[in-house]
């Protein structure tokens, strides 16, 4: 599931192209990308869960609202999840208190590595082989405390303690670390690492519901594989003793056993960051999946209380779409056509079109490719060119073909009418002297849009026109002078172009 307290920064980072600073060029041309949430988009809105907790509203109707057509029923059992810590050529832990038929100090610390016949070998600190056994070599933490693994573990932590016990897998020439831990205990490593402990306490129900929901509605192996989950975002994030907080063991108490049902099965419980205002059908955000009744896009009214929301626009440069979507792109970039929308809406299919032809891509591809935060996005190419233009008696023109464009002196910040401007009418005079033009296109834009033309004085931009988008998206704009200019829809920019 996507962890939603960390690495926005990173993700951030990954989606800035081609900045409004960045060096004018004579042509050039970017990709514009808008949009609205942060995950997958299926099941539960841990930012909606939020809001709808802050406006008084319990877990049972939280889940209730996210989940349709469940209900909350006992599980009647607290089997023992599997979550695969570590892989590497071997395993070391302090604290465990038994292991390999003997007992053990839990003050010291062992390793374990692979053995010859797919066996595993127990080894004291001075490296003394103490046992060879069977796999999985189980190793028991004591009795209402923790072991320590040491080392990176898959979740991001080092050296982090846990519940249960540790199974210890030969795997090829190394081994596998598995946390094996009741159910109850695994979801208070869930909770916090997936919502923060500081929410309200029914959001942090409705998060521990749904995270034992998840554990024993999903596995990631075969039975002989003797994993179940992962410990990070492939499964949902799991951080052992580290993730225990009063608040989020008081919501896995209050809630203990229970998990979301449909005619009396447990099922599975996506959940995710933020909706940006709607969740999205399974089978339109895990493209090819079956529709679930569970799953169904819904409107999600509290959700605004996420920092991912809304984001962009963010700008990549006609080298950097061609780098990120490198052989989805037949000749040069030419922009993304969207063909089908969720319920959401977001991205199911769309094309990549480039001037040798088009290639079919999903949503979910879209967004690994570019780095996006969800696919409810939008997507605005913009090329522009800057060229020299001998006027005549019919400019600025409006309406035709390309856009016809009004503009204005840099410096004047309106229109020059000759009858009012007290220099005499320079800035008609200085515009019909340059004869300098913009083009280009926009796409996707309907035909009769006004675009801003806009001129950069230092760190800033002016408006210092408009021109109107004509057929097939295409523009032009006569410019007053020299200058650094872009176009701009709202807030979606075109490229600078320095025009001399």
């Amino acid at each position: 599931m996507r962890r939603i307290a960390a690495a926005t920064a990173v993700a951030a980072t990954a989606l800035l192209g081609t900045l409004a600073l960045a060096p004018a060029a004579p042509a050039a041309s970017r990709l514009v990308v808008k949009g609205h949430g942060y995950g997958h988009g299926i099941g539960m809105s841990q930012y909606g869960a939020l809001g709808f907790a802050q406006h008084g509203t319990g877990y049972r109707e939280i889940l209730g609202h996210y989940y349709e057509q469940t209900s909350l029923a006992p599980l009647g059992s607290s089997p023992d999840v599997r979550v695969l810590l570590q892989s590497g050529r071997r395993a070391v832990v302090r604290g465990v208190v038994a292991g390999a038929g003997r007992r053990l100090k839990p003050t010291s610390t062992y390793s374990v590595r692979a053995a010859s016949g797919g066996r595993v070998a127990l080894y004291s600190a001075s490296g003394r082989r103490m046992a060879t056994a069977a796999s999985p070599l189980r190793l028991a933490g004591p009795k209402d405390g923790a072991f320590t693994l040491r080392g990176p573990a898959a979740n991001g932590t080092r050296d982090g303690a846990y519940r249960g016990a540790l199974e210890v897998r030969a795997a090829g020439s190394g081994v596998q670390a598995v946390n094996a831990i009741d159910l109850e205990d695994y979801v208070r490593g869930v909770v916090s690492a997936e919502s923060p402990p500081s929410w309200p306490a029914e959001a942090l129900k409705a998060q521990a519901v749904a995270a034992r929901t998840y554990a024993v509605t999903t596995n990631v192996g075969s039975p002989d594989d003797g994993v179940d989950q992962y410990a990070d975002t492939r499964s949902q994030m799991y951080k052992g003793v580290a993730a225990e907080f009063p608040a989020t063991d008081a919501a896995v108490a209050a809630t203990a056993g229970q998990v979301v049902v449909q005619n009396g099965q447990p099922v599975t419980t996506y959940f995710f960051s933020t909706s940006g205002g709607h969740t999205e059908d399974i089978q339109n955000s895990f493209v090819g999946s079956l529709p679930r009744a569970w799953l169904k896009g819904v409107d999600d009214p509290f959700d605004s209380v996420s920092p991912r929301h809304s984001w962009g626009p963010y700008s990549f440069s006609q080298a950097r779409i061609q780098a990120k979507l490198k052989g989805l792109v037949r000749g040069r970039f030419r922009g993304i056509t969207v063909l089908e929308r969720g319920v959401s809406p977001r991205v199911v299919r769309a094309e990549v079109d480039g001037t040798n032809g088009v290639t079919q891509v999903t949503g979910p591809q879209l967004r690994a490719r570019l780095g996006l935060f969800d696919t409810w996005a939008t997507f605005t190419y913009i090329s522009a060119n800057a060229k020299k233009h001998k006027p005549s008696a019919e400019d600025p023109a409006q309406g035709d073909d390309t856009g016809g464009a009004t503009t204005t002196s840099p410096k004047s910040g309106g229109a020059a009418d000759p009858a009012t401007d007290t220099t005499g009418g320079q800035a008609a005079a200085i515009a019909r002297a340059a004869a300098r033009q913009m083009t280009g296109t926009i796409r996707p834009a309907r035909r009769g849009r006004r675009l801003a033309v806009q001129v950069r004085d230092g760190r800033t931009w002016h408006t210092v026109g408009a021109t109107l988008v004509g057929g097939d998206g295409r523009y032009r704009a006569t410019l007053p002078g020299p200058g650094t200019y872009r176009v701009a829809l709202g807030d979606v920019a075109g490229p600078a172009l320095d025009v001399r």
